[in-house]
């Protein structure tokens, strides 16, 4: 296994992490199982979001007392600022910690910026500025929105499909997120395989 540096967050992972959408389909006991042993084979990187049914419930339920050992990234779909804070409490609260190390807005077809009306980039800086958060991410299917996303300098991480099936279009993001000194999050790895 070999160690990565996600961007200028200062994370330092695993280049494996752990994409916790699919422990919804399993029990409880079940889930705190495969990610117990995905973090004794070497993964510290969790990705999970509110929309994955139970699965943040099922990752703070793995690594309760564990917090300073992993890495956690979870989404908000929230297209409000009420919706957003909501979000944020109920993924705290089921992932059982204080704070979330990457807090990702999740594909919303517009890029959020200070002063767009929305309120909702100013939400992403309070909740860092709490300590509830410490890095704001994107996650996205749209190239437009991710070339703007990096564009902007707004954003600590971008996460976009990324798999041996990706496009010239795709390898081209990632560099410009390396050049752009920001973390890229490869998700759909194996294509949805």
């Amino acid at each position: 296994m070999a160690d990565v540096t996600l961007g200028s967050t200062g994370i330092i992972t695993e280049r494996n992490g752990f994409g916790a959408l699919p422990i919804q389909r399993v029990d409880a006991a079940t889930a705190v199982k495969i990610l117990r042993k995905a973090y004794e084979g070497g993964i510290t990187f969790f990705d999970t979001a509110r929309s994955y049914s139970d699965s943040e419930e099922k990752l703070g339920r793995a690594f309760v007392g564990m917090r300073g050992k992993i890495f956690i990234a979870t989404k908000t779909p929230a297209r409000t600022p009420e919706e957003f804070w909501r979000d944020l409490e109920t993924s705290l609260r089921y992932l059982q910690t204080d704070y979330i190390d990457i807090f990702q807005f999740h594909n919303p077809s517009v890029l959020y910026k200070p002063g767009d009306g929305t309120g909702m980039y100013e939400c992403m800086l309070e909740a860092k500025k709490q300590g509830k958060i410490k890095h704001i991410g994107l996650s996205n299917h749209r190239l437009t929105v991710a070339h703007e996303c990096i564009d902007s300098g707004l954003y600590e991480t971008l996460q976009f499909p990324f798999s041996y099936l990706s496009s010239e279009k795709e390898v081209e993001l990632v560099e410009k997120c390396r050049q752009a000194g920001m973390g890229f999050i490869a998700m759909k790895a194996l294509a949805g395989g």
